[in-house]
């Protein structure tokens, strides 16, 4: 069966409308709007196509359908309409960006409430390192019955950790054995810390080789600490807010399984070119999400982190409005971090759905 232009039509008008009210649309209502030149037999055949495809869904015996998820992801894919911010709500923004964001120690938290708020959906951010951690370099400096293990990582975090020193063990033995670590273990992510590698660093430490297990094992523990990601959830409450979350039974469910470790198992943005993605339904890994979206976007922070932004919400949300303004706010941080700016109003006061 073709999927026809008119049949993408017809699809946009009841994805849109169902976003707009929550409500199924039959044939009629359809035939009803503007630009919409079909009858109405001709509407509830292409309907019943659209089901059949699965595009549609007959929630009850009415003669109204709903969007599918697989109607959701054509939508997003080829039919949704770029929404345009106005000027007054750039201006928003920026406003709000500039009050709640000033503490950059406190930002990634302030990030999620913020768009939790401007978009009346429970709202996540998350800050991670690009890549692995590797360490830059190792220093030992001598003190009294021991020595200090100084680690520098790759951006430029300092740990350190005092180990006492075997008595047979010299100045010396320390020298050899900090320039076997920088050699050895310098530009190297965790993971390639093999039993093979240690072996021959022991070998190569000399009278020291009993301390190479105790300094692999705390350089392991600190690159493990870098590579985890911040992760805050708000605004959980503000599900209750919409029709599919009245039932009390669905909305618990919903509200008890979305948490941090949810939100850490979701694909990581991967695509350059594509920094916004859209989860529909079923298309969500984490089986606490299978009927909702997730919308998420990402932005550099700097120093070799990653910053990533996302809402969850029923599939019916406006997905036109909501990667607009995610994308915006995006944008804004990006500059905020590397630049202390924010990004120009748009200059048209137009907008699209």
């Amino acid at each position: 069966m073709e999927l026809t232009e008119r049949k993408k039509k017809i699809l946009r008008a009841i994805v849109e409308s169902y976003i707009r009210t929550a409500e199924p649309i039959g044939s009629k209502a359809i035939a009803a709007m503007p630009e919409m030149d079909f009858s109405s037999a001709t509407i509830r055949n292409e309907m019943a196509d659209l089901t059949a495809m699965g595009y549609l869904e007959q929630p009850h015996t009415s003669a109204g359908r709903i969007p599918s998820p697989a109607g959701y992801r054509l939508y997003i894919d080829e039919l949704m309409q770029d929404y345009r911010l106005t000027v007054d709500e750039t201006h928003s923004l920026n406003e709000a960006m500039t009050s709640r964001l000033q503490e950059f120690d406190n930002a990634i938290s302030q990030m999620g409430k913020l768009v939790s708020q401007m978009t009346n959906l429970p709202a996540y951010a998350v800050a991670s390192r690009r890549g692995s951690a590797t360490v830059s370099r190792f220093e030992i400096i001598p003190t009294a019955g021991g020595f200090i293990l100084v680690v520098m990582t790759d951006s430029e975090d300092v740990k350190n950790k005092l180990i006492k020193l075997p008595l047979h063990v010299t100045e010396q033995d320390l020298k050899l054995l900090s320039a076997v670590l920088n050699a050895s273990l310098t530009d190297l992510p965790a993971e390639e810390f093999t039993p093979e590698l240690l072996n021959r660093i022991s070998r190569s430490a000399g009278p020291a080789a009993s301390l190479v297990p105790v300094i692999v094992d705390f350089t392991t523990h600190v690159l493990q600490a870098q590579q985890k990601s911040e992760v805050y959830v708000t605004g959980q409450a503000k599900l209750l807010s919409h029709p599919e979350y009245q039932d009390v039974g669905k909305a618990h469910k919903m509200l008890s399984g979305l948490d941090e470790d949810v939100i850490s198992n979701l694909p990581a943005l991967v695509d350059p070119g594509h920094p916004m993605q859209i989860l529909v339904g079923p298309e969500n890994v984490a089986e606490e999400l299978k009927d909702t979206s997730v919308v998420m976007t990402r932005f550099d922070i700097g120093d070799g982190m990653q910053g990533m932004i996302g809402v969850v919400g029923p599939t019916r949300m406006d997905y036109a409005q909501i990667t607009a303004r995610l994308s915006y706010f995006a944008e804004g941080l990006a500059r905020m971090f590397g630049k202390q700016e924010l990004p120009p109003a748009h200059e048209e006061n137009k907008e699209e759905s």
